[in-house]
């Protein structure tokens, strides 16, 4: 049988039937996509185990190990499906993409020569780029020019040179897109965020004071705590350039937005605007963890694999601790792989506060 191109991009939720195509050419690209379970036997596979492959009645498809594992089934000892996947010359083609991408700053690279370079097709390569790295070539490309620019400038250079040495064509183009690329003017970098303007808002919610602070492009802040007082110093203490002013009125929406999250998180909208400042990993492990259902949790290492690098527990476990918009991000359903708690910046106690109010539990989010 043909094999069937199967790539989970970080948009792409595949049905059964998409997954039994790949188990029935035992296509070994859905690996880490997902798993299979067989009921007459009570073991779980990779898509791509070369064991003889069941009838369809008697296969259940899974997100993950874990959850074939918590449904009672045994792990095959044939593909070890409990093990991260071995590197493929797919993830050696994405990492010599990646670079020959970093290696060429100042040119667009063309997706052909790109494929060249790594070994494989053109629709191969930006599949699976994008699941690895979590943009695809282009986007990738653009925000590491984005970031060596607000560097330089960060370090005093002139907009002209830090856009050439960034490898922009003209600074013309840096001060045209300079909201859309930076978030900010370039002047407003050079000067450490100096000039920034961000407003905030208080509200009661029954886990304390809640503060949401905004840009004009979304929310970049959340902070929570008993006194208005100190939720507005930890905010001043992130941005201490900034010029920051309470406004209860401004951008009301994405306010709204976020202290119903906050105050609901199971019926959290998943459609906040967001301005969020991060490495390219930092925001691959955020828009990941924005993807998990309320009331569900994933381990460190689940969200590491979700996102194409399956060794970056502890990278994981940092990026949710740098989360600024926390709940909104919802930080608090990764836990330790044993299930366990692991830390919160406000505190396992509430934590598990929120874990049990998604999970039906009514009350818990009440004031203690």
């Amino acid at each position: 049988m043909t094999a069937v191109a199967f790539s989970p991009d970080v948009d792409f939720q595949p049905n059964d039937a998409d997954r039994w195509r790949a188990v029935q050419s035992r296509d070994a690209s859905a690996d880490g996509a997902f798993v299979y379970a067989v009921t007459s036997t009570g073991i779980y596979c990779r898509p791509g185990c070369p064991s003889r492959r069941p009838a369809r009645e008697n296969v259940r498809f899974f997100d993950s190990p874990a959850d074939a594992a918590h449904a009672g089934y045994r792990a095959c000892l044939r593909c070890e499906p409990d093990r991260a996947p071995t590197p493929s010359a797919t993830d050696a083609g994405v990492a010599a993409a990646r670079r020959h991408l970093d290696a060429n700053p100042d040119r667009v690279v063309s997706l052909g020569e790109l494929a060249s370079h790594a070994g494989l097709s053109v629709s191969h390569l930006q599949r699976a780029f994008k699941r690895i790295i979590g943009l695809s070539p282009r986007e990738y490309q653009a925000t590491q020019r984005a970031r060596r620019l607000r560097a330089r400038l960060r370090d005093g250079d002139t907009v002209s040179r830090a856009s050439f040495d960034a490898g922009y064509g003209s600074s013309s183009r840096v001060y045209e897109n300079a909201d859309a690329m930076l978030g900010m003017t370039p002047a407003t970098i050079r000067r450490r965020g100096q000039g920034a303007r961000i407003w905030y808002t208080i509200a009661d919610a029954p886990i304390g004071r809640v503060l949401v602070a905004t840009t004009d492009r979304g929310v970049c802040a959340v902070e929570i705590g008993g006194t208005d007082a100190e939720v507005e110093e930890r905010l001043r203490s992130d941005f201490p350039k900034a010029t920051i002013e309470r406004d209860d009125e401004r951008h009301a929406a994405w306010v709204r937005a976020a202290l119903d999250a906050v105050r609901a998180p199971d019926r959290a909208s998943g459609d906040i605007a967001l301005d969020l400042d991060g490495t390219d990993f930092q925001l691959r492990v955020w828009a990941a963890l924005r993807r998990i259902p309320a009331g569900e949790r994933r381990s460190y290492r689940e969200v590491a694999e979700s996102i194409g690098e399956p060794t970056a527990s502890r990278a994981v476990a940092r990026a949710c601790a740098t989360n600024r918009v926390a709940i909104v991000v919802p930080c608090h359903r990764v836990v330790r792989g044993d299930g366990a708690l692991s830390g919160y910046k406000w505190g396992a106690e509430l934590k598990q506060r929120l874990l049990d109010a998604e999970s039906g539990r009514p009350g818990t989010l009440d004031k203690s």
